[in-house]
């Protein structure tokens, strides 16, 4: 099966522990057999796999959620990357043009679209598997996959099929209805619209020749940025009369707000935290290197990272983003392709990060224009380069690189260095890249 997965967001749902780099399917709360902390990207991507081994897994990200898939996953892993967000439709086409211009996929075969960020059982992904035979039939254009409301909610649009059977054709869909709106639709039949789609790749590609000019990926791609802001269910599924949809009642959460996060998440809390024996229904992280105290608290969250703190009353967390949105911060922690880049200190002109860098892995060569660098190595071994020279690195070492020297570090064992930058820009857009 040809599965894409859409990994968007932009970091204000599960604030503090996500940002505009690190959405929420790349934090670490649930666990993998082993009893390792893993993300939904990891745990999504390896259920997947586990169900089906040969399956042909790419994620359709942004820039910026490139590196942090790369730490978490690997560097083998197909990744179809957005030059900048223009919501789902656009994302999709791309992803569509990639499969078929760049890894060779036949416009016949069956492609299925879901969201990274589910919280399911592998039965959820056999059921993802079965939507390949249900397209390949040919009975409708697009397949849906249906989640079987367990509850009259609000949150989520209703498919409204023609007939309660496991399959069926669609009769309409419906916008967030109120509660007892919502209770209408499931008596007859009505399932939650999860974002499940699936389709023959070339109904795909049609569709989008038929809404946009391009010739292939690559141009495509180029023009990325004109393309019209518009979701794959305005732009195809409302518009599309040859619908049907399969029925799925096995666990499906949306793990849309820190009140379901804590229903989900492995432990009660993560990181240096303590509650008291008077505690009932709180849920901790905390990812700084200072500890937490709770106590007396009841039906509570409790997140703490370098990009800010967090205290709230669980159901109330679901309606934290416009203020999250009024508090601007820079970025302090971001997942790299080599390790992890974590702002210690920021003050005006200066900016201190600690750099953890995985063994074998290496920091792009590149060069900045308006600040210095220095670099002092805490523990590991590796190699430096600046304008070409080598230099092996060790603890106490300091590597000073001034504004204009290409540079770039590659850890031989597991490394740590504190970075301090010092200069008028202190932005990651004074960053350019540059062939070793």
């Amino acid at each position: 099966m040809n599965i894409i997965l859409l990994s968007g967001g932009s970091g204000k749902r599960l604030w503090p522990l996500s940002n505009d780099v690190r959405s929420k399917q790349f934090i670490k709360l649930f666990k993998d057999n082993g009893g390792n902390y893993e993300s939904m990207v990891h745990r999504v991507y390896n259920q997947i796999t586990s169900v089906d081994p040969n399956a042909k897994v790419t994620i359709a990200t942004s820039k910026t959620q490139v590196s942090a898939i790369h730490n978490q996953l690997g560097d083998k892993v197909s990744i179809c990357t957005e030059p900048c967000r223009r919501d789902t439709f656009p994302a999709i086409a791309l992803a569509a043009a990639y499969l078929h211009d760049e890894l060779g996929i036949g416009l016949d075969e069956a492609v299925a679209v879901c969201p990274v960020d589910p919280y399911v059982d592998d039965t959820y992904y056999e059921a993802v598997n079965k939507l390949e035979a249900l397209v390949l039939e040919g009975t409708a254009n697009l397949t849906l996959m249906g989640i079987e409301p367990t509850v009259p909610s609000k949150k989520y649009g209703y498919i409204i099929p023609e007939s309660k059977d496991s399959v069926s054709m669609v009769k309409e869909f419906k916008e967030k209805p109120d509660k007892e709106t919502a209770k209408q639709y499931i008596s007859q039949g009505a399932l939650w619209n999860a974002g499940v789609f699936a389709f023959k790749l070339g109904y795909l590609i049609d569709k989008a020749h038929s809404m946009i000019e391009f010739t292939d990926y690559r141009d495509l791609y180029a023009k990325y940025d004109t393309l019209t802001k518009i979701s794959f269910d305005y732009a195809v599924v409302e518009k599309e009369p040859s619908i049907q949809v399969m029925r799925y009642a096995g666990e499906w959460k949306d793990v849309g707000s820190w009140n379901m996060m804590a229903e989900v998440m492995a432990d009660k809390t993560k990181g240096n935290v303590t509650l008291d024996e008077t505690c009932e229904n709180v849920n901790a992280v905390n990812e700084l290197d200072i500890p937490i105290l709770i106590m007396g608290c009841k039906d509570m969250v409790v997140a703490a990272s370098t990009d800010g703190i967090l205290v709230s009353d669980k159901e109330r967390s679901g309606q934290m983003k416009s203020y999250v949105e009024s508090i601007s911060t820079d970025v302090h922690f971001a997942e790299k392709s080599y390790g992890t880049y974590t702002v210690i200190d920021a003050q005006p002109g200066s900016l201190t990060v600690k750099n953890t860098m995985k063994a074998g892995h290496q920091m792009s060569y590149h060069y900045h224009e308006r600040k210095d660098e220095v670099w002092t190595i805490v523990s590991g071994t590796g190699k430096t380069v600046v304008d070409g020279m080598e230099q092996t690195v060790r603890p106490g070492d300091v590597v000073t690189i001034a504004a204009g020297c290409k540079h770039m570090i590659i850890a031989d064992t597991d490394l740590s260095l504190i970075e301090v930058q010092v200069g008028s820009e202190l932005t990651l857009k004074d960053k350019i890249m540059c062939d070793i």
